[in-house]
Parts: C-alpha cells; structure tokens; sequence
C-alpha cells in the first residue's frame, strides 16, 4: 500500500532521468525533492527529513555508498534505496548487507521501484511536523522542534513506541527525558492505561521502596493503612523511572526481582501482587562508569536497556531556541494573563548563543524571569543578559571555528535567519561576497532554508 503522505528525496546527476522518476513518484502521491549531488543531498538533509531516500549510485564526488554510509551515521532509521545501471547479485547482498534498504538495477520495471518506496515509507512511518495538530501527531504533543536531529529521535520513539520493550533515556539534565517519556507512552498501545512518574533520586530509599511497590498496614511505623504503591498505580500502563542512576544498590536487587517475575510484594507484606507495566527510565549519569564502580547493576542495566535513546543537549539544536521561546512566551503570557510578549532581535540572538547548560528547562526559567520583570511586550537585551548573568557574546568568529564545524555553523545561521543571506552574513561576521563562497564550498543552498525564520 503507498503511502501518500510521504516524503521522498531523490538524487541522481541525470537531469532527465531524475525528472522522469520524480514524475512516477509524484503521481503516485509522494512529495519528491530532488538533488543532482550527494552533497545536495546531504545539504537538503540538514534542512528536513524525508521518509525515503532514493539514489543513484554512480555519480562523482559522493557517490550512492557514500551517501548512504553519511546518512546512515545521522539517521540510522532512514530508509535508502540505491538505483544503478552496473548492478550485479554480489552487489546488492553487499548493500543490503551494509543496511541498505533496496537495490534496484537499471533499468527498472516502475511498479518495482513504486512497490520498494512503499515499503520503506510504511517502515518509515508518516512525516513528523512539529506544527501538526492531527490525530496521528498527538502523542508529540509539547515537543517544539524543527531539528533533523531532534526529528530523527521522534521516529525512533515512534518505532519503539509499538513494542513493549524497555526503554532507556540518556541526556543531560533539562534535555525534556520526562516529556519524550510521556510522547513514547501516548504513541503507544498503552495509552488509555495511567503514566506514573517517579525521581528515583529525589526520594530518601526508605521511602523509596514503599512509592515503588507500595506497603502493607503496620510495615512500619506511620503505616496505619495500606498503600499501593507506583507499580500497582502504573498496571496496565506505563512506569517513568526518572533517574533511575541514583537509585541504591540494594533498591536495584528489588526492582529487578519485579522486572523479572512481572509481580510486587508490598513491604510488610507475604503477598505477591501480578503487575503489568511498560519501564520507561532515565538518567544523566554515565551509566557504563556506574557500573565500572559498581553502583548499578549490570543485569538490571541490561534488562532495562533494551532500547536507548540519547536527547540531544539545547547546544546541539539551536536552530529549535527561536521556536521554543515563541512557544514558551505565548504559553507563559496564558499563565500570567499578560499580552503574548516578543523578544528583541538583539535579545533572541544573545539567547541562540548563549551555552545553555541548562538545556531547555534553563531556557523556559529564562524567559519565565524576563517576562515577570519585562514593561513592555518587547523583551529587551538587557534583561535576558541579566537573566543568563553572564555577556554570551556572539556566534564565534568563522576562523576560530575548526574545518569539520565550518560547515554545521553555516546550516546553524541560515536556519536562524531563515536563509536570508545578509543576515547570516552580519552574525558571522562577514561580508556578502564571502560569506557565498562559503557556502558554495559547503554545496548549501540559502533557498532551502526559506520560510523558516521565526
């Protein structure tokens, strides 16, 4: 069955040929962008993330395998199918050895190639956009991006959303683990069953091991009725183990009694008590040198890591501050009953370069402050330089920039200025004439990143 809300990237240096296959694809309802170069295809990549990426494999400078192999590294669940006009049996059991999706040789039946890119796009999943308010988008619901990285992460979530699987949220403190937590338990076949959360290193171990798996009357003293506990709270949905790292050893033994045996035996109690709940944790910490210093488990890391997924810091998605300080403001100004506020451009520009080790709970602090203190509905620079308490300064000058980030930093300001060329010029610092040819030399096209300026 083709999937008709997707999205697929094309690239082959054939004019002709590449319009002859965009045009198949585009009857069959998919949205076709289309690139003459794998660096073209790499540049459109940093913009948006298609569903399938079909390439051919023969072309100069980055060829099929190579692009494939980048694309790969970035976006390990994207789909690639390789067209070539050499293509031999030893060929393709090598491709799809490597995890490439299709191989198809030239020339190709059209039903074939209609047939592998419906495959790929329903493995894929529909296209993500953080702006969507339909059904299918709702289990995203409160996560502001416009990041590849960050979109590339939802599909994940997306795909282990389905199973029952264990997951295991790695990120910095501030990074959002709890909501990718409750987007994973809304997208899954859990989700008209409770979401229990619990901060495993914000509760004292005694206290702990009753709000896990809850006590019998008189197990101690103050117990004067019986409690549940979060386990049994959490039946038949899902359990948010928020730093999970922080949790004692001897804790750990218990919890993976549970885990294995899918049952809770309250404290003070001989009873077991059957539990279904999906195990979704979290931590900060670097859980491999925790268990170097044996303070957690290596079976329990084990058994609640079956699938991980690492939420990148604020740092590494500047391109989302803007969205996410509209996003922030306009739900703050609701709270405070006060008009939707704006940012000096002085002042989100000081914001998008600020180090943020906070990550996006700092973020959201910030501007709760900045909109408590603001007069007007235009937050000025000099509040938010209060606010971080320190002069964040400017994007750093290109030529202190090492060779591998020249070209990160360039996609960072055309997706901050919305492809406008002056702009970006003038926040790095450079004029017009070369800041073009740093872009030719990294093969980015400032049309790609129109209308998406906030």
């Amino acid at each position: 069955m083709i999937n008709t809300a997707s999205d697929v990237l094309l690239v082959d240096d054939d004019p002709d040929l590449l319009k002859l296959i965009s045009l198949r694809l585009s009857s069959a309802g998919y949205t076709v962008h289309t690139a003459e170069s794998g660096e073209m295809a790499l540049s459109a990549l940093a913009v948006t993330r298609p569903n399938v990426v079909v390439t051919d494999l023969k072309m100069p400078g980055i060829d099929g395998m190579a692009l494939f192999e980048a694309i790969h590294r970035s976006h390990p669940t994207l789909p690639v199918i390789i067209l070539t006009a050499h293509g031999t049996i030893p060929d393709a059991v090598s491709a799809t050895e490597r995890g490439v999706f299709g191989f198809l040789t030239k020339p190709f039946d059209s039903q074939a190639l209609l047939q592998k890119v419906a495959e790929a796009a329903k493995l894929s999943g529909p296209a993500s956009k953080a702006t969507s308010s339909s059904n299918g988008e709702n289990w995203r619901a409160g996560i502001v991006t416009r990041s590849p990285k960050m979109e590339d992460l939802l599909r994940r979530a997306r795909l282990v959303a389905e199973s029952d699987a264990s997951a295991l949220l790695f990120g910095e403190s501030g990074t959002g683990k709890e909501v990718l937590a409750q987007a994973i338990h809304r997208a899954s076949p859990r989700a008209d069953k409770p979401f229990i959360g619990v901060n495993c290193g914000a509760i004292p171990e005694p206290l702990l091991e009753s709000e896990l798996f809850g006590h019998a009357r008189g197990a101690f003293t103050g117990a004067v009725q019986a409690h549940k506990g979060m386990f049994q709270a959490a039946d038949g949905g899902t359990l948010f183990l928020d730093e999970i790292g922080d949790m004692p050893i001897a804790l750990q033994v218990k919890l993976l009694r549970v885990l294995q045996e899918s049952a809770v035996r309250p404290v003070g109690s001989t009873q077991t008590i059957p539990v279904s709940v999906r195990i979704i944790s979290a931590t900060h910490r670097n859980l491999d040198e925790q268990k170097a210093n044996g303070l957690f488990r290596e079976d329990l890391y084990y058994r609640l890591n079956v699938v991980s997924l690492r939420l990148p810091p604020l740092s590494e998605r500047r391109e989302d501050i803007p969205l996410l300080a509209t996003h922030f403001l306009r739900k703050l100004a609701e709270r405070y009953k006060k008009p939707i506020p704006t940012l000096a451009p002085d002042a989100m520009a000081l914001l998008v370069a600020a180090p943020w080790p906070g990550n996006v709970r700092q973020l959201l602090n910030l501007l709760e402050q900045t909109l408590a203190l603001s007069t007007t509905t235009v937050i000025p620079v000099t509040l938010v330089q209060a606010a971080l308490k320190q002069d964040a300064g400017a994007l750093a000058p290109l030529e202190e920039a090492k060779r591998h980030f020249e070209r990160d930093y360039l996609i960072r300001l055309l997706k901050i200025t919305g492809g406008n060329v002056t702009q970006a010029a003038t926040l790095a610092k450079r004029n017009r004439t070369e800041f073009y040819k740093l872009l030719q030399r990294h093969h980015l096209e400032p049309a790609m990143f129109k209308g998406g300026k906030l």
